[in-house]
């Protein structure tokens, strides 16, 4: 199970939003590529990164940012306003290493199957769910779409990656919502990267256990908890080499 330490983007810093509420939202540090640093420091490979100027408004708006955190040596993983396959190619052009799709895979199924077809394994779809229902355009909207028949279409396409969040949990530090995360990964093919509610080591062996039963359930990200230092990026990757 692969960690993926997450810097969300907001005017240009690292901040974190309380279940993705705009009016809630914390600064943790005025250069996220700094904190990159510190990730790959610490040993990890991976970064997830969420532009949330870009999943409000449509267009991502934090570029540079972008681009120095791809510079630290870590491979990025980037979500927040690609909705288009020109954005997507400009993304990938910053370094990117693979590009999340949410609220337009939401939207056309053909939109995916274009991508999938000029950029393979380097799109994920990532499904953000309240009650079980997909959310969109930055979880300011709420779809009748289930996040479970989503997930199913978007394997079918060819999708190798979907970051299941949700939303319920997110920032809350309460734990992982386990039984959506294990429906999820049961549901499909792809493999499942859980998102939301990691708020200690605990948390993380408890999805590694449902990996042991669903071995696609193959990454978790980590945001709140490392900032609020409940856990270190550190032990997580001791305990990633471990399960």
């Amino acid at each position: 199970m692969t960690i993926y330490p997450a810097i969300d983007i907001k005017n240009g810093r690292a901040v974190r939003l309380l279940q993705g509420q705009a009016d809630q939202e914390t600064v943790y540090a005025n250069e996220p590529a700094e904190v990159a640093a510190r990730f790959r420091a610490a040993g990890s490979s991976w970064v997830h990164v969420v532009d949330l100027d870009g999943a409000f408004d449509g267009t991502p708006r934090n570029r540079e940012q972008i681009r120095a955190i791809a510079a630290s040596g870590l491979k990025v993983q980037l979500g927040g306003g690609q909705r288009t396959v020109e954005i997507v190619r400009e993304s990938l052009a910053l370094g990117v290493s693979r590009v999340v799709i949410g609220t337009r895979a939401a939207e056309s199924e053909d939109f995916v199957a274009e991508l999938i077809r000029e950029f393979g394994d380097k799109i994920a779809v990532g499904i953000d769910a309240k009650d079980g229902k997909v959310a969109v355009k930055g979880w300011v909207d709420t779809t009748d779409l289930e996040a479970l028949s989503m997930a199913k279409r978007m394997s079918d396409l060819g999708v190798a990656t979907i970051i299941y969040t949700d939303i319920g949990t997110d920032g809350m530090l309460t734990g992982p919502n386990l039984a959506a995360q294990e429906a999820m990964a049961s549901a499909v093919d792809a493999t499942i990267i859980a998102s939301g509610g990691v708020s200690q080591l605990a948390d993380v062996q408890a999805l590694a256990a449902i990996e042991k039963r669903r071995p696609n359930l193959g990454g978790v990200i980590v945001g709140k908890a490392i900032y609020e230092k409940r856990v270190s990026v550190e032990d997580l990757l001791k305990l990633q080499d471990r399960i």
